[in-house]
């Protein structure tokens, strides 16, 4: 078999912070580059995990949104850098993040986070940037399933939620309707 250029892929930003008004700044940079968001989660209390408190703080909070413009997905290292850079312009004084900014994307069968940390499970793309699928859709039953090293909040069936949400749109978006 030959290599073929795959389905373009829907692409979605994971964005997270103690300050909301700072989700929605970093919002605003990422439509810039990305166009229109077609789908926004409610807020998020991102509570599974303490990874990130000392860096920005306790309470933090996250918010989902995806782009209805539709990418290749080997653009997803760049779109990785892409996000660092805005990350670093919501540095405090003394150098900390007050934003986290994921980038991924979501085919029919699967969602990929791209990564700068490299484990056993992540595959290397380019320019230190790992991507990882983190869910997998399951035809037979119609509904995410997650993998040994999927982070616990996308375990949770409200994320797992969302996401079937955007795979709907992402559906309808390549003519697929919802089918499997």
């Amino acid at each position: 078999m030959r290599p073929k250029k795959p389905e373009k892929v829907k692409l979605f930003a994971s964005i997270l912070s103690g300050n909301p008004e700072l989700i929605e700044a970093a919002m605003d940079r990422l439509s810039e580059r990305f166009g229109t968001i077609d789908y926004m989660s409610p807020l998020l209390p991102f509570d599974h995990t303490d990874y990130y408190e000392k860096e920005m703080g306790r309470a933090l909070v996250r918010r989902i949104a995806s782009y209805e413009k539709l990418i290749d997905a080997d653009e997803l290292a760049d779109i990785k850098l892409l996000t660092n850079s805005i990350e670093d312009e919501f540095l405090t004084a003394d150098g900390r993040r007050q934003v986290n900014i994921d980038p991924g994307y979501l085919a029919l069968d699967k969602v990929v986070l791209a990564s700068c940390k490299n484990y056993s499970h992540r595959v290397y793309l380019k320019d230190g940037v790992y991507a990882e699928v983190t869910l997998r859709y399951s035809a037979r039953s119609k509904e995410y399933e997650a993998f040994q090293w999927t982070y616990p909040d996308y375990r949770e069936p409200a994320m797992q939620g969302l996401f079937s949400e955007i795979r709907r749109r992402y559906s309808k978006q390549i003519g697929r309707g919802t089918k499997g």
